[in-house]
């Protein structure tokens, strides 16, 4: 919040802000990286210790964040006993990318390019043809997937390479636009319960000499955003998810690596005033904003034409020492959203970025009120948020 008059507010920093790894250990470069072990062309291992393996799977469990899991070693015996504290365990953390959200991860995930290049640069953005926002995970209001997100997924080229691909997930992510532009290319198996997403994955696997199979499990961030990370039914998800993950190692066929990997982290935020700060009561803030994108940790500011400068030193001046706030142009600079920007994206972007350091959200209780309602949020570049695990199984 701002400062009492006789302080002297102090900014963060732009260049305290941790960058994601883009390149050598995001979540970007995971998918890239078995495509190249399994030949396909175009690709190069861009974290290079995975070694090769004929038959891939990547169990992507969303919300479960690298910290979140050494915090847990009683709910997940098993994935614990894959982190490198473990003797002979190879795990290590990815970083997301940002912000750390789910469509702009599961972007990340399948096309194997950074949000400035794929386009999902938040859970909403503006779209600058039509100036409204894009709510990029439940794509509305409707707009042409292709043109938004034009790339080939990882999944497609191998696909076109002879690679046997699937991916396992519900039944009601099959014809959703965000799995067309970001998951798609193979066979898509819906099954409703997670240990038949196990189960078929592991066929899948053994049903190619060359295979990638990708399968997924929703209910851990789920929780964490009703409840909190630190709730028993968050704590009850982790210990099925464990489970989960356990039945797929002990069925993977020869000559199978399994990656256990997530889209982000989450943050438990107080039901407070000094914690939750409304944009939609807050003048301050408000002013000179056309429309407020992304989410309450990641926000992106869309100024009314001409009052960028001003929407941006207010910004700075009353949230400055809890965010990193950043022009459009300095965000990209930094490389928050990867080391280019396609210019399709460029528009997309906040005239200010808002990027959550301390323990503390934006919400807009009228416009957002399911969101701001949130216990568990998650969206910015702390570690909390950012780094996700990367777990190796091999058979």
């Amino acid at each position: 919040m701002a400062q009492s008059a006789w302080q002297d507010p102090e900014p963060l920093a732009l260049d305290t802000a941790p960058v994601p790894e883009y390149g050598s250990g995001s979540l970007a470069d995971l998918l890239p990286t078995l495509a190249a072990g399994l030949e396909v062309p175009g690709f190069t291992a861009a974290i290079p210790e995975l070694a090769p393996a004929s038959r891939n799977c990547v169990f992507l469990i969303d919300g479960l964040g690298w910290e979140q899991l050494k915090a847990h070693p009683d709910e997940a015996p098993f994935l614990h006993s894959l982190l490198p504290t473990s003797r002979g365990s190879t795990g290590r953390p990815l970083t997301a990318g940002f912000p750390s959200t789910t469509a702009t991860s599961l972007a990340s995930v399948g096309t194997g390019l950074p949000p400035g290049e794929h386009g999902l640069p938040g859970y909403t953005a503006r779209n600058p043809r039509t100036g409204e926002l894009m709510n990029q995970l439940r794509w509305k209001p409707w707009t042409e997937p292709k043109a938004w997100q034009p790339y080939p997924t990882v999944f497609q080229l191998a696909d076109a390479a002879g690679v046997h691909t699937a991916q396992v997930s519900a039944p009601m992510f099959e014809q959703t636009p965000l799995t067309k532009i970001a998951l798609s290319g193979g066979s898509f198996l819906g099954r409703l319960s997670g240990e038949d997403r196990m189960d078929v994955a592991a066929q899948r696997l053994a049903a190619g000499d060359r295979s990638l199979v990708y399968t997924y499990y929703s209910e851990v961030d789920g929780k964490g955003h009703r409840f909190g990370t630190d709730s028993d039914a968050w704590r009850g998800q982790l210990m099925y998810v464990d489970g989960l993950a356990r039945r797929l190692a002990e069925q993977l066929p020869p000559r199978s690596a399994l990656y256990i990997t997530a889209d982000h982290g989450m943050i438990d935020i107080p039901f407070d005033e000094q914690s939750r700060i409304d944009f939609d009561e807050d003048w301050e803030l408000s002013a000179g904003v056309a429309l407020l994108g992304g989410e309450g940790r990641a926000r992106h500011v869309y100024a009314v034409p001409g009052a960028q400068a001003d929407v941006l030193a207010v910004w700075r001046e009353v949230l400055g020492e809890q965010f990193w706030i950043a022009s459009r142009d300095e965000a990209i600079a930094a490389g928050w959203f990867g080391p280019s920007i396609d210019e399709r994206v460029y528009g997309r972007i906040g005239d200010v970025v808002a990027a959550a350091h301390d323990d503390v959200i934006i919400t807009a209780s009228v416009n957002e009120p399911h969101e701001s309602a949130m216990a568990g949020v998650h969206g910015s570049l702390t570690p909390v948020e950012q780094l996700v695990p990367l777990l190796e199984v091999r058979s």
